[in-house]
């Protein structure tokens, strides 16, 4: 992959923030603004951006298609009151201001009643920027802390994903006593990558852990070559590959090239399926990450064989990845709120959301009151090597599964949430 930074989806600003909202304001106040109080009887239409282009385009079409399942899960039952839903799926480009000028048009011109996706920390703050100010219910599906923190929550946000905090400590906690404690990390530079880190230090910190250095690289490069040399000289323990998508596919295929498996042992926060997929067994044998969810769960979860079962009916054969499973959770959730609620308004399904206990495709999981995460286990595996596979789709084994735990989260308080 040789794919050319895109400077928009590196960390997003404040005044990007700021843009977003007056646009929304704008808005608001054009002659484009219209009612969107909905006829009885229209079709329950939710919003559904994920970057279909770019970097992370492999795990948005699993984000779609398992998204798809949930919609057809609530029609065939019944929809509400009559109502069937539907997926509107755009593009967000893996762009905050793409994403902000998507959600916009999905609220006020498709009269979307909710907003489900994004697969960045930075799209999400922007796509949540512009529902909180309209008021409609927006459940993010990729990975963020800033989006729980009380300066960019609204009752309007839910995070179904898990966040950087919750993973790193996750895979922090397995990892660092297993394989030792001088620790490199290789870091996409921006929301994301800065929070992996950060929650690994964290972490870290208590088991006695210390960073020799934190290499930052641009989203979207393809040579790491440059960078190896002084990671070798460094001698770590562990090299942390604080990236994703086809960052993560390319550092991690480059670091095996140069013989850094030798000598150092490679984790990731997040290690999932579509990455391993392309990237092959070769590359990842051996390299330990987080996941929310892998399929071979089923064998002991009867959710997740429920799940796997019908994305198999689907779609050929295939099993769902952990960002598809997501979608499915993220569209389900709120078409389950709007069921609980007896209503399609946002702030009666935001608070038939908050008190929802649920067990989609992975186990129990809950919305904590103060922030709307949801509360859920923590998935560490370990990629097999091509003699270990017993087929194309058997490539993890769970080494660890971390149990749902509202203590493994930051606290309310300091993520500015009063008691």
């Amino acid at each position: 992959m040789a794919e050319s930074q895109d400077p928009s989806s590196s960390a997003l600003s404040r005044r990007q923030l700021l843009q977003a909202g007056a646009a929304g304001v704008a808005l608001s106040a054009s002659p484009f603004a219209v009612n969107i109080v909905h006829a009885q009887g229209a079709n329950i239409k939710i919003g559904f951006l994920v970057p279909q282009t770019g970097a992370y385009s492999a795990e948005a079409r699993d984000q779609v298609r398992a998204a798809e399942i949930a919609i057809k899960d609530f029609n065939d039952a019944g929809g509400f009151n009559g109502r069937k839903a539907e997926l509107l799926v755009r593009d967000d480009k893996l762009n905050p201001g793409e994403a902000a000028t998507r959600t916009l048009e999905l609220i006020e011109k498709d009269k979307a009643d909710f907003i489900v996706g994004s697969l960045s920390a930075a799209t999400q703050l922007s796509m949540n920027a512009v529902t909180r100010e309209r008021k409609v219910i927006f459940n993010s599906i990729s990975q963020s802390d800033a989006i729980n923190e009380a300066k960019d929550w609204s009752p309007y946000t839910f995070h179904e994903a898990l966040n950087p905090h919750l993973t790193s400590g996750a895979v922090a906690r397995y990892a660092f006593p297993k394989y030792g404690k001088k620790i490199v990390y290789l870091t996409a530079d921006y929301a994301y990558g800065h929070e992996m880190v950060r929650g690994f230090e964290r972490a870290g910190k208590e088991l006695g852990a210390t960073t020799l250095a934190d290499i930052r690289h641009p989203i979207g490069a393809a040579d790491y070559s440059a960078f190896l040399p002084r990671i070798q000289a460094l001698k770590p323990d562990i090299l942390v590959l604080c990236n994703f998508g086809r960052d993560l596919t390319n550092s991690c295929k480059q670091a095996t090239d140069f013989g850094l498996k030798e000598t150092t042992r490679i984790i990731t926060p997040v290690l999932v399926l579509t990455a391993r997929m392309s990237g092959g067994a070769d590359v990842f044998e051996g390299v330990v990450g987080g996941t929310s969810y892998y399929w071979g769960m089923e064998s002991t979860i009867p959710s997740a064989k429920a799940f796997n079962d019908k994305f198999r009916k689907a779609y050929g054969g295939a099993v769902p990845s952990d960002y598809g499973a997501l979608g499915y959770a993220g569209v389900r959730s709120v078409l389950q709120g709007v069921l609980d609620a007896k209503s399609t308004e946002s702030l009666k399904v935001s608070e038939a959301m908050s008190r929802m206990k649920y067990n989609w495709y992975k186990g129990d999981q809950f919305y904590r009151k103060c922030d709307h995460q949801s509360v859920q286990s923590v998935i560490i595996v370990e990629s097999k090597g091509a003699k270990a596979m017993k087929g194309p789709d058997d490539v993890f084994n769970i080494v660890h599964v971390d149990a749902p735990s509202e203590a493994n989260l930051r606290s309310c308080a300091e993520l500015g949430h009063k008691a």
